[in-house]
């Protein structure tokens, strides 16, 4: 089972908010504005918005890279242990 599926990246690349990451809380995957995570889920952060540019400079996100960045987010993920 994926903890971070194409749905949750897709939503942080579409996301009309420039500042928002993925963040891993109570067992799902979900796109937060970078101000709203609290301290105790800092730790959870899986990736910023701002840390994928070069996808979304090069136009239109396929989806063979939001299927891409799924499995290496996935694999994130568990390496922070969610």
């Amino acid at each position: 089972m994926s903890l971070v599926d194409p749905e949750c990246v897709r939503r942080l690349l579409e996301s009309a908010d420039p500042d928002v990451a993925l963040v891993y809380v109570r067992g799902e995957c979900v796109v937060l504005p970078v101000d709203q995570i609290d301290d105790r889920h800092q730790a959870m952060v899986i990736m910023r918005r701002a840390d994928v540019r070069e996808i979304r400079a090069g136009g239109p996100v396929t989806e063979e890279q939001v299927q891409s960045l799924a499995r290496c987010l996935d694999n994130v993920a568990r390496d922070l242990g969610a």
